[in-house]
């Protein structure tokens, strides 16, 4: 006899419930709860590194650097994700009554690994791409020295610089 698995569809409201109580972090994706895939000691400091050297200030303007804790919200496709790293100019805009919850990322930045980065340079891309304060997507490469840094222009078209070697 054949079973089939039923994929269980949650709310939005249930979803933050339950990621509230959470051991690991989930994404929510329309309805379905996808657990995170844990990061390397690598990754991590690549991302502290990042943190450590973006500029708070440019042009005595305020920029705000989170770390893989505060979730994004994507209400074009109803999607709660975790991005590695997110810049906010100005003051964070928050997506209901949490400030685990923003809308507003300037900057946001992926560290790929083999597990994601097929997502995070189709989909996910995508997906980020429906904020309107969005302007800056940095890739980058764990296991080489290659970053990929899209960057949107007046006209809504995203141009591509690569960084490639140690010394770049």
């Amino acid at each position: 006899m054949l079973t089939t698995t039923e994929t269980k569809y949650y709310t939005p409201e249930e979803y933050l419930a339950l990621e509230e109580t959470s051991e690991v972090k989930n994404e929510y994706r329309q309805g379905e709860i996808i657990p995170m895939v844990g990061a390397t000691t690598n990754h991590n400091q690549i991302c502290l590194n990042f943190c450590r050297n973006f500029p708070l200030n440019i042009n005595n303007q305020d920029y705000y650097t989170y770390m893989e804790t505060v979730r994004l919200w994507l209400s074009d496709y109803s999607i709660y994700t975790y991005p590695d790293v997110m810049v906010i100019q100005g003051q964070p805009l928050y997506q209901g009554n949490s400030q685990s919850n923003v809308i507003n990322p300037l900057i946001i930045v992926e560290v790929l690994s083999n597990s994601t980065q097929a997502y995070d340079r189709g989909d996910k891309f995508k997906f980020y791409r429906s904020l309107p304060t969005f302007q800056e997507y940095i890739l980058i490469e764990q296991s080489s020295y290659s970053v990929e840094r899209y960057y949107k222009q007046k006209d809504d078209q995203w141009l591509i610089d690569f960084v490639t070697g140690e010394n770049a």
